[in-house]
């Protein structure tokens, strides 16, 4: 018996579904899993694949030949440093001129190259140039070390172990290029006072205090200011620092603006000894200098180091609280208690408080007008004694309500500071409470 229409076509949409349910499933798999049926589907997963793996080759092919060629420039950095040193040692008084010239490009221009140049045995022929009595062939050799010298702590060791200090010149009547070198050298190698290899030599001091006196150049004055503080941290150069006589060049260009910070932190280095604290004290500049230096609004680190360089001065010293007291110190100091900065304020409210106490234990019970005694228990003696106390409170009353006037009147003129700077040096020290 034949099937009937019905069946069949319910046949035939069964096939379809589970035909069309079988695509789903296959679909909805990762597409890890999923491999396409479709030739021309296969045939492009496999070219993709092609171009990956290409590119891979590619990257590595370009990653071995920047290799290769890091490698060849390092290889002719090496042969040409081996050949700069074998003129260095073995070639003329010209040709050693240019390889310092080029040792002093190679070091400036690539840092792992100082150290490869130092292993090699340089210093002690370019340390021996700078002994040179020819300019050209000094200055290249100061310059070379200059750089090797650039932050590196084991070539300034070497450098010094050389006898750069014996070698530098120990006169002025150079060219400017030659001195500017020199205190840069010296403010180079002076990082090691402070360090595990310590100066044994101080030999270059007559030198520096040439040049802080005579040398016009502000770049070469600053390089050496700062080898003198870096070499006044350490207690025992000390002494020698102030029998060179570098204190009195300190105290006056202290009061120049563009050298004054510099040369009050090294006067602030040797003021906690005894030796420097004497020299300081006995120069005519003093305390006026540093009074000066606390008027200037523009410069508050210079404010701060001449504020604390006068506190240990005045530190149970009535003799020097006596001559700042003279020179005027007590309403600067007032003005930049009100208006300098926070430790600018704390340093001067210090040294105030120092002077009010220094006025109060000279007013002992016998200072003042003396009366006539009179026998304890009178009635007169009560009466007196009523009467001074209350003039003394309307002094002190006073003069607390004047010196409350002035520091208003500082307080509302912000745009003017002649009118505040009048006010203040018109302002009697007897009115204020210190």
């Amino acid at each position: 018996m034949s099937s009937t229409p019905s069946s069949s076509s319910n046949g035939v949409l069964s096939s379809i579904t589970l035909h069309i349910l079988a695509r789903i499933k296959r679909f909805l798999k990762p597409k890890a899993t999923r491999v396409s049926s479709d030739p021309s589907d296969q045939l492009e997963i496999s070219i993709t694949k092609s171009e990956s793996n290409i590119d891979k080759v590619e990257n590595c092919e370009s990653a071995r030949q920047a290799m290769e060629k890091q490698s060849c420039e390092e290889e002719q950095s090496v042969i040409s440093l081996k050949s700069c040193v074998k003129k260095l040692h073995f070639g003329s008084w010209e040709e050693k001129e240019m390889t310092a010239k080029e040792i002093e490009r190679l070091a400036k221009e690539d840092v792992r190259v100082r150290k490869l140049i130092t292993e090699l045995g340089v210093v002690p022929e370019l340390v021996s140039m700078v002994a040179s009595e020819v300019a050209g062939r000094q200055l290249a050799g100061l310059k070379a070390l200059v750089q090797l010298a650039h932050g590196s702590y084991k070539n300034k060791a070497l450098i010094v172990e050389a006898g750069i200090f014996s070698k530098l010149p120990k006169r002025v009547d150079l060219d400017e290029s030659t001195r500017r070198e020199c205190a840069e050298l010296l403010l180079s190698l002076s990082s090691l006072a402070n360090s595990q290899f310590p100066l044994a030599s101080l030999d270059f001091l007559p030198f520096i205090k040439d040049i802080l006196e005579s040398d016009p150049n502000v770049e070469t004055k600053q390089s050496c200011l700062g080898a003198l503080c870096n070499l006044s941290t350490v207690l025992e150069n000390v002494g020698p620092l102030v029998s060179a006589g570098v204190v009195p060049i300190l105290l006056e260009l202290s009061s120049i603006k563009e050298n004054s910070e510099k040369a009050l932190a090294t006067l602030g280095n040797l003021v906690v000894t005894l030796m420097g604290k004497k020299a300081i004290e006995n120069s005519l500049m003093m305390p006026e200098s540093l009074i000066e230096i606390l008027t200037w609004e523009d410069k508050p680190k210079c404010q701060e180091l001449s504020a604390y360089i006068l506190m240990i001065l005045a530190h149970q010293s009535s003799s020097q609280t006596q001559k700042m007291a003279q020179a005027g110190i007590v309403p600067v100091l007032l003005e930049v208690a009100l208006l300098g900065s926070q430790l600018a304020q704390k340093r001067a409210l210090k040294l105030l408080q120092w002077f009010k106490d220094e006025r109060q234990s000279k007013m002992g019970p016998h200072s003042g007008p003396q009366t006539p005694r009179m026998a304890m228990g009178s009635p007169a003696d009560h009466i007196e004694a009523k009467e001074g106390k209350r003039m003394m409170k309307s002094l002190v009353k006073q003069s607390l309500h004047r010196n409350m006037e002035i520091i208003t009147q500082r307080a509302s003129t912000p745009g003017d500071p002649t009118r505040l700077k009048s006010l203040v040096i018109s302002t009697s020290s007897k009115s204020l409470p210190y």
